[in-house]
């Protein structure tokens, strides 16, 4: 059985059993975190790879002769050199729909949170107005009922099928748009078509070319002026400065990220800034997928991976 090293292990959070994986290998070191330079000494003699976001680059893993097999607890695969490790013939797995239900939780969360004004309304319970109002209730923001609203989604993998299933259960009529960038031959209606009917816009596509900047500038001129936009797919999805510029001029009615570009973003970020303003507005710490559930999930279809290789597929 091969040897193992997770290189950074604390991504994962606390309380989380590696036992599945320490039975899928004959030896398991475990590294809380790793750079990439420590990366290359402790892989020295390591048949497998367990990382979440360290990067291992083109340079590391020229200096790894003895690695045959990096599992990646994620799906995103951005960190890894894939074609020096396809050069090398070193095996690369993922995993997927491990946090199906805890992201799709997340992305309903985010939506009910704009669609009733919340952050508006907690910031003025917060500021003493109910506490002063000349009724029992504060409603000055207008809030959105959902039912019966048009949800449009950009991307139907699992995930966002899930998120669908959810939304039709509180009532709103969902349509999924083209795959951005194949528009011509897909069946389905574009963003652009589907933009200027739509209520909310929830995206779960992946961080590419095409889908870089999605939701611009130009777009966000044509949504109505109470369209709430939720991104938890990846930060650049939308132009996040003009997102917030749309919801600072009434343009949008709403923005929830829970991604941003660079994370974490140690160099700050405007709608970090932005949240000190009385605008409808959420940014959560790219925590959608961290029930304790899909965590756990992450170790089982880990060891999955190591299993499935050793067994030649």
């Amino acid at each position: 059985m091969p040897n193992a090293v997770i290189l950074d292990a604390e991504s994962l959070g606390p309380h989380i059993d590696l036992t599945a994986i320490r039975q899928a290998v004959s030896h398991l070191e475990v590294f809380g975190q790793s750079t990439t330079q420590q990366a290359r000494k402790r892989l020295a003699k390591a048949d497998i790879a367990i990382v979440n976001k360290v990067v291992l680059d083109a340079k590391t893993l020229n200096q790894l002769p003895s690695l045959k097999l990096i599992c990646v607890l994620a799906t995103g695969l951005n960190n890894i050199d894939l074609e020096t490790a396809h050069a090398r013939g070193v095996a690369v797995k993922n995993v997927a729909a491990y946090g199906t239900a805890s992201v799709s939780q997340h992305t309903l969360m985010l939506m009910l949170t704009l669609a009733n004004r919340l952050p508006l309304y907690q910031r003025d319970v917060a500021a003493g107005a109910w506490q002063k109002s000349d009724f029992f209730c504060l409603q000055h923001y207008p809030t959105m009922q959902l039912s019966g609203k048009q949800l449009v989604m950009v991307g139907q993998g699992e995930l966002g099928t899930e998120v669908a299933r959810l939304a039709e259960a509180l009532g709103m009529r969902v349509t999924f748009a083209a795959r951005p960038g194949n528009e011509a031959n897909d069946n389905r209606a574009s963003l652009d078509d589907l933009l200027p009917e739509a209520d909310v816009i929830s995206l779960h596509c992946p961080l590419n070319d095409a889908t870089h900047h999605l939701i611009n500038a130009s777009r966000l001129t044509r949504a109505k002026s109470s369209l709430l936009l939720v991104n938890c797919a990846r930060g650049g999805v939308i132009d996040e400065h003009a997102a917030l510029t749309a919801l600072r001029d009434g343009q949008i009615g709403g923005l929830a990220v829970d991604v941003l570009p660079n994370e974490p973003p140690r160099e700050g970020h405007p709608l970090l800034d932005a949240l000190d303003e009385a605008l409808n507005l959420i940014v959560t710490p790219h925590n959608a997928w961290i029930t304790p559930e899909a965590r756990q999930n992450i170790v089982g279809l880990t060891a999955e991976n190591i299993q499935q290789w050793q067994a030649g597929r």
